[in-house]
């Protein structure tokens, strides 16, 4: 009984103190008891009548529905007689994406009067004004809206577009280099670098571009233009480890995919190239520097027929590209069309006029159709502009040779063997083996040639001692002497030699290499606006054998 007592009292305890808890109130503070206030719901404040659908317009605007923004446009300026300057911009806004830069200008001027502190009016002004080409007007604007507000990035930055149109580069490199102190953008990076490039600095325009890539590393056209700098620096394997990068960014990159397949171009993989360029030619079947390159890779294969049409393509889609010409010209001559060859010579002469190795092209189609005088001044015109050139020089000793002159024809190879030791300047095995055999008919080889670079620096060192150099040179011209009457003279009959291009032989059977290697067209412009485009490329420096063309 004690045992039930005491749970039904601590069950009673237990309800008790639930009770109590239930009921408990947290002591207050006694206030008087005064009239109670009524709290009003805040209303949004009310915007002018002018700018009320400003917010709406905005949002039509950046989801790009045009056509919806326009018809807000009107009702809001209709409503506004014409004042309402936020409306007026995005009107201007979307005639300039339209192209109709004129009736844009002329409603950012409408804004700038309603609103003439505003800096940002100032600045779209400048910008219609660079596209309409007014780029000292855009300048004067742009120093306006300095005074207006701060010197930011975006105004250095256009300033030094406006400078470098005005070929002011000093002006506009100080601009762009104040623009990158100020913000860096990745098209500062490579605006500054075709800069560079325009003033011949490919060191600084390395270093800028690298500097761009460190800043934004997936940014496939700062990778792209560096590995075609780096490509025309010779620098092959730093360039290929950048394309490499820009591809893996973006697969389809077509300016990184033409220039990844130059490079296996050049070292004679066609057709891992011509799978290159058929996935470039999925996305810019219009480029003229893509079916250039894919006519020297099917020249490369001694497919003459299909490189002369895809020739013809790129001479469609670019018929002012000089280089696509050069080619076209080589083409005709490797195939004995020799017409066709000087046509497309001359052509390319007319807009290339000082390119020593175009003249070249011209001598031998002419030397072929029988114009000898007319080649043989082509051949005067193309040393003037370039004597270091190997081809011109063993073509031009060829046809000095058909024509029996053979003592100036021996001069000439002379030149040639004095400019093979030099190791700047890249000469191919091919040229060798033609020197050789000029060599054997002429009767001048190396030989004759080392003995008297050897007399010439007998004479340098001998010349303080006159009672020895007297006995010496005496004995070394007799010498020499000796071995020029024992070469053949003019009068003689001399062997006939074909010029390079031709399908005939020197002394045996096997038929001479082309005229000069193939060389694709590379467009600066291109290269860094387009971006690229293609490495600029200089056809005097590069290979000239046909299995290794050189490309975009």
């Amino acid at each position: 009984m004690s045992t039930h007592s005491e749970t039904t009292s601590s069950g009673a305890g237990e309800v008790k103190a639930e009770s109590e808890s239930e009921h408990y109130q947290p002591p207050t503070l006694s206030v008087a008891a005064g009239p109670k206030r009524k709290i009003k719901a805040r209303k949004a404040a009310k915007l002018p009548s002018i700018e009320r659908r400003n917010w709406l317009i905005h949002s039509h605007f950046i989801r790009k529905e045009f056509d919806g923004c326009k018809s807000l446009i009107q009702e809001q300026l209709v409503e506004t007689n014409g004042q309402c300057e936020y409306a007026i911009y995005i009107q201007a806004l979307m005639l300039r994406s339209d192209g109709e830069i004129q009736q844009s200008l002329e409603l950012f001027q409408a804004c700038h009067q309603i609103n003439p502190k505003n800096p940002d009016n100032m600045k779209q002004i400048a910008k219609n004004l660079i596209l309409l080409g007014k780029h000292k007007s855009a300048i004067e604007c742009y120093n306006h809206a300095t005074d207006l507000g701060e010197r930011d990035w975006e105004i250095c930055h256009c300033l030094g577009v406006c400078y470098q149109f005005l070929k002011q580069l000093d002006q506009a490199e100080q601009c762009f280099l104040e623009a990158l102190s100020k913000g860096k953008h990745t098209v500062t990076y490579s605006v500054l670098a075709k800069l560079y490039l325009e003033q011949q600095e490919t060191k600084k325009a390395i270093d800028i571009l690298q500097k761009g890539v460190d800043f934004a590393p997936e940014n496939t056209d700062l990778l792209t233009s560096l590995g075609l700098l780096h490509l025309r620096n010779e620098s092959f394997h730093r360039a290929f480890e950048l394309l490499g990068q820009a591809l893996t960014y973006d697969p389809e990159n077509y300016k990184a995919i033409l220039a990844a397949g130059s490079l296996m171009q050049k070292h004679g993989d066609f057709d891992v190239a011509l799978t290159k360029y058929r996935v470039a030619a999925q996305r810019v079947p219009e480029s003229s520097s893509l079916w250039n390159n894919i006519a020297m890779c099917f020249f490369g294969k001694k497919k003459n027929v299909a490189a002369i049409s895809c020739l013809k393509r790129a001479n469609y889609l670019s018929p002012f590209d000089w280089r696509i010409l050069y080619n076209l010209s080589l083409l005709h001559l490797t195939m004995q069309q020799y017409a066709s060859a000087f046509q497309f010579a001359s052509t390319a002469i007319g807009l290339k006029s000082d390119h020593g190795p175009l003249y070249m092209l011209l001598a031998v189609g002419l030397a072929n159709l029988g114009q000898d005088d007319n080649a043989e001044q082509a051949y005067l015109k193309a040393m003037e502009l370039n004597s270091n050139d190997p081809h011109t020089l063993i073509n031009y000793c060829v046809f000095l040779h058909n024509r029996g002159n053979s003592q100036k024809a021996a001069n000439i190879l002379g030149n040639f063997h004095k400019l093979s030791d030099d190791k700047s300047v890249s000469v191919e095995k091919e040229l060798f083996e033609i020197s050789k055999r000029l060599s054997a008919v002429l009767n001048v080889g190396e030989k004759i040639v080392v003995e008297k670079e050897k007399v010439e620096k007998h004479r340098k060192k001998k010349a303080t001692k006159k009672t020895e150099s007297v006995s010496s040179l005496a004995e070394m011209e007799q010498q020499n002497h000796i071995e020029e009457q024992a070469a053949p003279s003019g009068n003689l009959k001399p062997k006939k030699l074909a010029p390079l291009g031709t399908l005939s032989s020197v002394s045996s059977p096997s038929t001479l290499p082309p005229l000069r290697s193939p060389m694709g067209p590379l467009n600066p412009s291109d290269l860094l606006s387009q971006m690229p485009a293609v490495p600029e490329h200089d056809p005097e420096r590069r290979s000239t054998k046909h299995k290794q063309p050189v490309a975009e």
